[in-house]
């Protein structure tokens, strides 16, 4: 297995923040314990991504957390970051694995068993499962049981993150489940304190 960590895991969301203050935030949550940054930008242009994500990037090195990106296995090459995301509708892993090479981190996001399973044999290193709980993210969510998410752990050896609409009052729904960690968006990003937010969050997931 790679050497990454998936405890705590920030995926970001620059919506109404100014630019400043969206990578204060990120810096914050750093500070906090998290442990692997996805740039997720679904509203901006490739080149607002790249500019954006070369400042995300040296934040992230500072810190020594990789960032990887979602969907766009085009910038993460461009930017050499640590690795990409890959849901559903983009980019096959195996695809995505020959562009990048060995050395990067992809993930997938899967919400069946047979999903997880292919997304394992096609070179994935964690998997994605959830939403647990409904999301005000701008993505389309359907929810995954935790028995589902309990399957999943048990069908594939690579690291698996529960995501979808998780903060530090409603984890105890995962207590028993074979995780790596847990996925976050609102949780920090709408957080008045994201450094104590994520504190909190990765000492919740220990005891989990």
């Amino acid at each position: 297995m790679k050497a990454f960590d998936t405890k705590l895991y920030l995926i970001t969301d620059s919506t109404d923040f100014k630019e400043d203050e969206f990578l204060a935030k990120i810096e914050e949550a750093l500070k906090g314990g998290v442990t692997l940054v996805q740039l997720r930008e679904k509203e901006k242009t490739t080149k607002e991504i790249l500019s954006l994500g070369e400042k995300v990037h040296s934040l992230t090195k500072k810190y020594n957390v990789p960032l990887i990106i979602d969907d766009r296995t085009d910038i993460a090459l461009a930017l050499d970051l640590e690795g990409v995301h890959l849901g559903n509708d983009d980019m096959p892993v195996d695809t995505a694995r020959k562009i990048l090479g060995d050395k990067k981190i992809i993930g997938a996001t899967a919400k069946t068993v047979e999903k997880a399973i292919d997304a394992y044999k096609k070179g994935a290193d964690y998997l994605g499962v959830g939403a647990i709980y409904p999301t005000t993210t701008k993505v389309k969510t359907i929810l995954t049981s935790v028995e589902t998410l309990k399957e999943i752990c048990k069908a594939v050896p690579i690291r698996v993150n529960a995501i979808g609409g998780l903060n530090k009052d409603n984890l105890d729904i995962l207590k028993g489940v074979d995780i790596s960690g847990i996925c976050v968006v609102s949780a920090i990003m709408k957080a008045e304190n994201p450094y104590i937010t994520a504190k909190e969050l990765k000492e919740r997931v220990n005891k989990l």
